[in-house]
């Protein structure tokens, strides 16, 4: 299937390709065909000067259509330059220089301009050259010249938004299946959860130790949260004014408890508490996945540090390790989903992250430094909330 839309989408875009340099290709035709029509009109139109030169005035029939034709030229603009006078003149050219000698000047750059753009045509009589006819395009050659451009262009913005469209709703569809997923995740859990809140309620009538059930319910609880992570996938969360310092604590406390002995952790907080708006659910998820990519990094042993601190507008949220880094040329994709440098794994952690961070919470997430063998340091920053 997969092959078929890729082979569809390569013959979509030869096609189009092929349709997009035929129009050039006309274009560039017309374009060419209305010079070439313009120079056969100068010539008749020198043709009829050459005959005025040698009739005169005499015959006053012929004069009249050789006039006719001199006269119905009204759009090419032109200038004639009369040798044996040594002087110019103009047709269908606005003029607004009074000076003799700069209006000389001007027409003589035309003239170089003009012969740029056609080939000067001569006027003469019994050998003698008379005149030399300059004349440049017309106005609507002028602006059609522009005509493969803005064609170009129009092109151009329409693949633009039709790459944008199609990655609007990949991402969309994209979207939906992973809210899916994720809400048929949380529905599975569910059931088996309910079964082992029971067996707690069991355990309790029996001769168990205590230690042994209140860990079990805070797994349970864990368990919960989850949950209720996975179920919020896909739809808006709610956010509350929290305590950042508290709810980072809380996700701090349970992985050191839960992790390897080999993980030194460290947690430099602020002694006052620093509101924002939290979803303390998704935020712990948050938390997490940043710990557990640092224990990832450092292969089980190392030190990790959590510091917030709080500025007049943002708090800073930073994870530090002592793992293996990130190159400089990855900082970005590692937020993209599927991306990953681990054998195992889905690469859906830290686009998760990016997702709650920055569409959910209107945050910021990024690598704030990385060196080769010499840990990382990613750094969240929220607005702080406004004070009740």
């Amino acid at each position: 299937m997969q092959n078929r839309t890729f082979h569809t989408r390569w013959l979509f875009s030869i096609i189009s390709i092929c349709i997009i340099s035929l129009i050039l290709w006309n274009t560039y035709a017309f374009f060419n065909q209305l010079k070439e029509n313009e120079r056969g009109k100068m010539q008749i139109w020198a043709a009829a000067q050459e005959e005025f030169q040698k009739v005169g005035l005499g015959d006053g029939e012929i004069n009249k259509i050789v006039l006719d034709v001199l006269q119905g030229n009204t759009t090419t603009p032109m200038i004639v330059y009369t040798h044996k006078e040594d002087s110019y003149t103009v047709r269908n050219i606005v003029e607004k220089e009074t000076d003799p000698a700069k209006l000389r000047q001007k027409r003589e750059a035309l003239t170089k301009q003009f012969a740029s753009e056609y080939k000067p045509i001569e006027v003469t009589y019994k050998d003698q050259l008379l005149q030399t006819i300059y004349y440049g395009n017309s106005p609507i050659i002028n602006k059609l010249k522009y005509y493969p451009m803005v064609l170009i262009l129009i092109i151009v913005l329409f693949f633009l938004a039709l790459y944008f469209f199609y990655q609007t709703s990949k991402s969309a569809e994209q979207n939906r299946l992973w809210a899916g997923m994720a809400k048929e995740t949380a529905h599975q859990i569910g059931t088996p959860l309910s079964s082992l809140v029971g067996w707690t309620v069991i355990l309790k009538s029996e001769a168990v130790n205590p230690e042994y059930i209140t860990e079990m319910e805070k797994d349970i609880d864990r368990l919960e949260t989850i949950t209720e992570r996975f179920s919020k996938i896909g739809s808006m969360p709610k956010l509350e004014r929290k305590d950042l310092v508290m709810e980072t604590r809380g996700s701090f406390d349970y992985l050191k408890l839960r992790s390897s002995k080999l993980i030194e952790f460290e947690l430099e907080v602020l002694d006052e508490p620093v509101f924002v708006n939290l979803n303390p659910q998704l935020y712990s998820w948050v938390i997490e996945n940043l710990v557990k990519n640092a224990i990832d990094a450092m292969k089980g042993k190392g030190k990790i540090k959590i510091t917030i601190e709080s500025g007049t507008k943002y708090a800073l949220v930073r994870v530090a390790d002592t793992g293996k880094g990130i190159p400089k040329k990855n900082y970005s994709k590692i937020f993209n989903p599927g991306f990953t440098t681990k054998k195992r794994g889905w690469g859906l952690g830290l686009s998760l992250v990016k997702r709650i961070i920055e569409e959910y919470h209107k945050g910021k997430i990024r690598v704030l430094k990385s060196t080769p063998d010499g840990g990382t340091i990613m750094e969240i920053s929220f607005r702080l909330a406004q004070s009740i």
